[in-house]
């Protein structure tokens, strides 16, 4: 199951005003029309602003600076969260998912952001309308929830049910924000209540349960605001890197400082597939005209472009993880490009002024070629390459009169070059075609060297290795054979029309083409075709021998041979009013096509693939499932134990202390300030003993040939098992089971373990840069105050939670028996949390009375005074530490500078140890 965390952050509670100093008009009556649309009212926004964000210095990034949206359509909004009988009735005869609740009138709760966009089709369909979203295929896990949808497209242009936007969502709850009338953690028990059981509204002329009982999914992807005005605004175009979602008006579980208008989720990574008792949602109903996204960079764009494939389903096409497409975006006439081994599908546009063609990628997959002028056009055009990166650094110029359609390649002698031409004009006439020349130039070090000429005329569909042939096609097929000039593709002595050609880089020697349906290709595949419409292939010798029909409805555009493997193409797929709308992966091993993006227009496409990932690997590893720890439909908790495995089995020779425990482990001990001591930090957010054992019990202690000691967190304030982070981590991918059935591999790694871990499903790179390769982090010092120093929870443990506790104590000390036995000590540190806790009456943020507590650490003391190899560091001393304001990065977790004094401890107490 996939879980949001219990911790809230705390923020200023910001009252919502219109800058215009205008009303926003909202008819609270059920509205009324020919669709009869139960439980909805209608909110006239016609005429309406609302601000986003806030303007607050401490708040998130993500929620600041304050963004003005104005609004000029008519929406329909639920006027509850949608009910367990609502959600039940429609959802269990189609995915057979049944939410389980009190009764009838709860709020459904424990649903993924998929969840909720299935059910708003489901309802749309019930009423015989068009769906506002759109996949391919779904995917469920045993809980029959929905954690991903393969080619999710949002349409707003549709008139259907959806989950309302951001600037929706904050407008309605505007009108009536009152923290007294919502279920939060000062009047609701800890538990959740019937929909709109508290306040005064009336459901069927207004909104009930904005503020509390659960947090909303919205619609929106989650992106940073601007201190701007935007005109209809739908979030972010995508997710990110990390495939973040947005969620609004807090829970029952929320205390009334960490409630505001503004707030946008969890303190927390949010992603679609995440699901937790406390987060629901309601509908809404409507169209959203001239829809308005904006990027991170703050780039307003009316359209967007939409990953359709998984990194898996690529994966299934390629053998790797490690491909990425770049194409052109001709409506900014700017590169973008997708990382399937990025961890999270996001498009990213390199944003510039330089109007960009044909984008090559590198044979390293690190930088990308481009040109100014398009094939069948004449002129001089430029040639640039870049870091194929969101900022596209490193651009450097060719410093010649005109260079056009990049192509890369490797020498013999080992040279990276790329291929080029001087003009890439129609090539029907031959004396102008002679006119023009292909040329390389070497590139090393980010620099171009001094341009070759390799022969007349403008071959840049590309040149094979041994320079024995070269194709073009911009309206006629030429070839240069052996270094003789030919036409290929002709209806006996006439050449047919034919563009797009490229050169196989597979060494087959193959082109492929697109035609006019001419009188050659309609003989050869047996059947009349139109323009575009078969991808056409040559052999070496120019005789035509496969063909590949374009989808229904679609004809071909702007065709390339993938770089890297065999039989793999890709090309733009044109609609019948002329735009070209996808780029697809086209397989020639069985003609099949997979849609890899869809936009307004796309042109252009390259498609990279690392093929040393494909082959190599020892043939005992089953590469389905050695070191798969993540999936696309992922957590960031599970993501960082996919980071920090990796780094364990890379690096395992050289561990001597293994540190486990929450995020006040991973925040709190710094691995690479005592090389020598040899420390790894698993530490990973989330607080569930049962799951760090599990890491101690059969990853450390399973490889244990260099192990001195394991230091692991011991948080008694939340030892009360509530959450199942151990099977969440073990549900990320099939890994873990693999990693068990071979015993954890005790015996030893076999020949190509690591290398299938590395080149398994990867976690966000932005994710993975931030840690060491010992497992460090650095956070940076806000102080104990930074946020509220709140008890988020009652202090008072209950029968159950304190048994917990106890049991939790006890498999601590089954594990210091276990270590005991290979002679390794176990290290039990309580970290310190902000010392105004001494005021509340509670240990730290969880609770666990004060006076419970001081029994309980005075029994591990007792513990390790008996216990040779158990070592007991309580850190926190009950709130009398030593640790000061400038070593904190909130109410419970030690900066960067706290860390270095706590590992500076854990050295010492190490140097003692025999």
């Amino acid at each position: 199951m996939k879980y949001l965390l219990l911790v809230v952050s705390s923020f200023i509670l910001w009252a919502c005003s219109n800058s215009d100093g205008g009303t926003v008009s909202v008819d609270m009556s059920v509205e009324i029309s020919e669709d009869s649309l139960a439980g909805m009212v209608r909110v006239d926004a016609s005429n309406a602003s609302v601000l986003l964000g806030t303007n607050d210095e401490f708040a998130k990034v993500n929620e600041r600076p304050q963004m003005q949206v104005s609004l000029d359509y008519v929406f329909s909004m639920g006027s509850h969260e949608v009910t367990c009988k609502e959600f039940n009735s429609l959802m269990k005869p189609k995915t057979g998912l049944v939410v389980d609740c009190p009764s009838d009138s709860f709020p459904a709760t424990n649903l993924t952001y998929y969840d909720a966009v299935l059910f708003a089709n489901e309802r749309s369909k019930a009423e015989k309308r068009d769906t506002v979203y759109t996949y391919s295929k779904a995917l469920f896990d045993t809980d029959k929830h929905c954690t991903n949808l393969e080619g999710f497209v949002f349409h707003p242009e549709t008139q259907s049910y959806r989950l309302p936007t951001e600037a929706e969502w904050m407008l309605v709850a505007a009108q009536n924000w009152n923290l007294q009338n919502g279920w939060i953690a000062e009047n609701s028990d800890y538990k959740l209540h019937k929909v709109c059981s508290k306040g005064k509204a009336d459901p069927s002329k207004n909104v009930c349960d904005m503020v509390g009982n659960v947090m909303e999914w919205v619609n929106d992807w989650l992106g940073n605001f601007s201190d701007t005005t935007v005109n209809n605004y739908v979030g972010a175009p995508d997710g990110g890197a990390l495939g973040q979602r947005v969620l609004k008006g807090g829970s029952y579980r929320n205390s009334k400082t960490s409630i505001t208008l503004y707030g946008r989720g969890d303190v927390y990574t949010v992603t679609s597939s995440t699901r937790a008792d406390y987060v629901g949602f309601r509908l809404a109903f409507g169209s959203i005209p001239s829809p308005v996204w904006m990027n991170s960079s703050g780039l307003i764009s009316a359209s967007r472009v939409n990953p359709l494939a998984t990194s898996a389903t690529v994966r299934s096409q390629t053998g790797t993880y490690r491909v990425k497409l770049a194409f052109r975006n001709d409506l900014t006439g700017n590169i973008a490009f997708i990382d399937y081994h990025s961890g999270s599908l996001s498009v990213t546009e390199i944003v510039d002024s330089i109007d960009a063609y044909h984008p090559d990628i590198s044979p390293d997959g690190k930088r990308v070629a481009f040109c100014t002028k398009l094939e069948g056009v004449s002129g001089n055009s430029a040639l640039y390459v870049r870091d194929l990166n969101a900022y596209g650094t490193n651009l450097v110029k060719l410093d010649v009169k005109s260079a056009a359609i990049p192509r890369w390649r490797i020498l013999d002698n080992g040279d990276t070059v790329i291929v080029y031409v001087t003009d890439a004009g129609n090539n029907k006439n031959e004396s102008d075609f002679k006119a023009s020349s292909t040329w390389q130039v070497k590139f090393a070090k980010g620099k171009f060297g001094k341009p070759q000429k390799l022969f007349d005329g403008a071959y840049h569909g590309g040149v094979s290795d041994d320079d024995a042939l070269a194709v073009t096609g911009a309206r006629v097929l030429r070839a240069r054979v052996s270094g003789r000039d030919t036409v290929w593709y002709k209806d006996g002595e006439k050449a047919e029309q034919a563009c797009n050609a490229s050169l196989a880089k597979d060494g087959s020697k193959r082109t492929l083409f697109l035609d006019f349906g001419g009188k050659t290709g309609k003989s050869f595949v047996g059947k009349n075709y139109g323009t575009h419409e078969r991808l056409l292939v040559l052999d070496s010798t120019g005789k035509l021998i496969q063909s590949v029909a374009a989808s229904a409805g679609y004809s071909f555009d702007h065709s390339e041979w993938g770089i890297g493997y065999k039989n793999l193409a890709v090309a733009s797929l044109v609609n019948a009013n002329g735009s070209h709308k996808k780029i697809v992966l086209i397989n020639l091993s069985d003609s099949s096509i997979v849609d890899l993006a869809e936009g307004d227009e796309l042109w252009h496409p390259c498609l990279w693939i690392n093929s040393s990932d494909v082959t190599g690997f020892d043939s005992m590893l089953d590469l389905d499932s050695a070191g798969v720890y993540l999936t696309e439909s992922h957590e960031l908790e599970q993501a960082y134990f996919r980071i920090k495995l990796e780094l364990y089995w890379k690096y395992l020779d050289s561990i001597k202390v293994f540190l486990a425990g929450s995020s006040r482990m991973e925040l709190g001990m710094d691995p690479d300030l005592y090389p020598k001591q040899g420390m790894f930090n698993m530490g990973v957010y989330g607080i569930d003993p049962a799951r760090d054992f599990y890491f101690i019990r059969n990853y450390a202690l399973n490889h244990s040939e260099n192990l001195k000691a394991i230091a692991v967190s011991i948080d008694l304030d939340f030892w009360r098992c509530m959450e199942d982070h151990l099977g969440l981590v073990l549900s990320a991918g099939v890994g873990y089971a693999y990693d068990a059935n071979h015993s954890f591999w005790k015996d030893g790694l076999p020949n190509g373990f690591v290398d299938a871990v590395e080149n398994a499903f990867p976690a966000d790179v932005g994710e993975t840069n931030r840690f060491s390769s010992r497992g460090g982090v650095e956070y940076p010092s806000r102080g104990w105050t930074a946020d509220a120093v709140d008890v988020l929870l009652d202090s008072v443990f209950t029968d159950k939670e304190m048994s917990c506790l106890d049991s939790r104590i006890d498999d601590l000390m089954n594990i210091v028996k276990m270590a005991s036995k290979q002679k390794i000590y176990v290290i039990g540190i309580i970290f310190p949390q902000a010392p105004q806790y001494k005021e509340t009456g509670a240990l730290g943020l969880y609770g666990l009375q004060r006076s419970v507590a001081k029994k309980k650490i005075a029994y591990l003391d007792s513990l390790a005074k008996s216990n040779q190899y158990f070592i007991f560091m309580d850190e926190n001393k009950m709130g009398n530490h030593d640790y000061t304001d400038a070593m904190a990065q909130n109410r419970d977790h030690l900066s960067f500078e706290g860390a270095k004094k706590m590992t500076t401890r854990l050295d010492s107490v190490l140097k003692t140890l025999k």
